[in-house]
């Protein structure tokens, strides 16, 4: 198994377990951002893994974002490479051929709130604290921050959270549309692993593909987006697991997917 600088990685069935693990604040580097795209891409590549479940380790932080040291002496050159780091991971984990699911228990500041953002499922312990506090010390959210959050709780909250500061808790988070499920504290895991077990019962192929086609609604007109769904509806008919699914509904058993 790879090493992941900052991240440890276990795979149990088909559920992929990401824990962020940079004591005390799992800050994020420059190494550990590398480390998070090669490990999306390496489970790209597993075919029998449908799901990535993405936590902090302990009960405090899921992650602080970026450590502010490193932008402390000015350096551009350096800024600009961890800007493309950032965005370079989370656009990898955004573009995760399965499901990713994020368990946000505890703090969740700055780019670690981008890390659950470019998730495509956040659950929150009733603890969790959410910000994108950077423009508080002269920067910005630049790992999509600003395109994430307002596609999920609207234009008005996004601008209260990156403009004005404000932190919210998990109520106010699953009140606005920023996470979808809460839990008690220390029990997010067990609820994401749940949820990544309904995913093992849908076909990989077609999860992926629908996946795809949710995501583009972001940028692509509607009228175009039909087109493809049409056309990724009959593309299925040329996969494995297409005539699997149908031919287990029909025998009332188990479909045995292949992700194929």
């Amino acid at each position: 198994m790879t090493d992941y600088t900052n991240l440890t990685l276990s795979i149990d069935h088909h559920t992929a377990i990401v824990t962020l693990n940079n004591p005390p604040a799992h800050t994020w580097t420059m190494d550990s951002l590398q480390a998070l795209k090669q490990l999306i891409a390496d489970l790209n590549a597993k075919d029998d893994v449908y799901a990535v479940i993405i936590h902090g380790d302990g009960e405090k932080f899921f992650s602080a974002g970026a450590d502010l040291n490193n932008f402390a002496d000015g350096d551009k050159g350096h800024a600009i490479s961890m800007a493309i780091a950032f965005g370079e991971a989370f656009e990898a984990l955004s573009a995760y051929r399965g499901v990713s699911i994020a368990v946000i228990n505890g703090y969740a500041m700055g780019g670690g709130l981008e890390c659950a953002l470019a998730c495509d499922i956040r659950i929150a312990e009733e603890h969790a604290q959410m910000a994108l506090p950077e423009t508080g010390v002269g920067l910005l959210p630049c790992a999509g921050g600003t395109q994430n959050l307002p596609w999920l709780v609207g234009e008005g909250w996004a601008k209260r959270m990156i403009l004005c500061g404000e932190r919210v808790d998990a109520n106010t988070a699953l009140r606005i549309g920023l996470v979808e499920e809460i839990t008690a504290k220390g029990e997010g895991l067990t609820a994401a692993q749940a949820l990544a077990q309904k995913v093992a019962k849908q076909s990989p192929v077609a999860v992926s593909y629908s996946k795809a086609l949710i995501q583009a609604a972001r940028d692509t007109p509607p009228a175009q987006n039909l087109i493809l769904e049409r056309e990724a509806f009959v593309k299925l008919f040329d996969t494995k697991d297409q005539r699997e699914g149908v031919q287990a509904f029909l025998e009332k058993r188990k479909p045995n997917w292949q992700n194929k």
